[in-house]
């Protein structure tokens, strides 16, 4: 399935400084059991966001309407936990092209980068003047360079460069998911079948 291609995001920021956020809590194990990738935005951070009467939970940030955007900006060890891919995809259909953290578990890095979604790891520094900036200024704008690997913060001028594998890197230039990437090279593939011989 491919995705949206990810260049240059200039976007506000959506604030979670909770350290150690877990897949369970992106995305509780009851919401599970559909196989299509749609519909598990409704179901971002559930526990967190309504209570049992399904209301919404005033305190939460996704209920702020003070706050939006297409970046989510969380504490250190983001998506540690299971590895289920369907916290990627609930954070990719609630809206968000890009997250940013301190630190992220490997797994739920990659799921995120298998789906279109751009995970940022900064400095611990970095990451708590974003924090500073946003919650003083929800207006406060990130731009997300992924052809050059840097994400600045346009009120201070502040930025950081980050690493992303080129493979991954490339994929999302393009908009392409893993099956994407070989339908465009299945030319050179199938070149390669003929030439090589049993």
């Amino acid at each position: 399935m491919a995705y949206d291609k990810f260049n240059i995001l200039t976007s506000t920021a959506v604030p979670l400084p909770i350290e150690n956020v877990d897949t369970d809590q992106i995305i509780p194990a009851r919401f599970l059991k559909a196989t299509e990738r749609k519909g598990f935005g409704d179901n971002l951070f559930r526990d967190w966001r309504y209570n049992q009467d399904g209301s919404p939970k005033e305190d939460f940030v996704l209920n702020n309407n003070a706050f939006g955007g297409k970046i989510l900006v969380g504490g250190k060890n983001f998506g540690s936990g299971s590895s289920r891919e369907h916290a990627a995809w609930a954070v990719y259909d609630y809206g968000f092209r890009c997250v940013v953290s301190s630190f992220f578990a490997d797994i739920f890095r990659n799921n995120c980068l298998n789906i279109g979604v751009l995970p940022v790891q900064v400095s611990a520094e970095f990451l708590a003047e974003i924090f500073e900036e946003v919650n003083n200024n929800p207006k406060a704008e990130l731009v997300v360079d992924l052809p050059q690997q840097s994400i600045q913060l346009t009120s201070t001028g502040r930025s950081e460069s980050f690493d992303i594998n080129s493979y991954k890197k490339e994929n999302l230039l393009n908009g392409y998911d893993d099956i994407d990437y070989l339908l465009n090279i299945k030319d050179k593939i199938a070149s390669f079948a003929q030439d090589t011989p049993l």
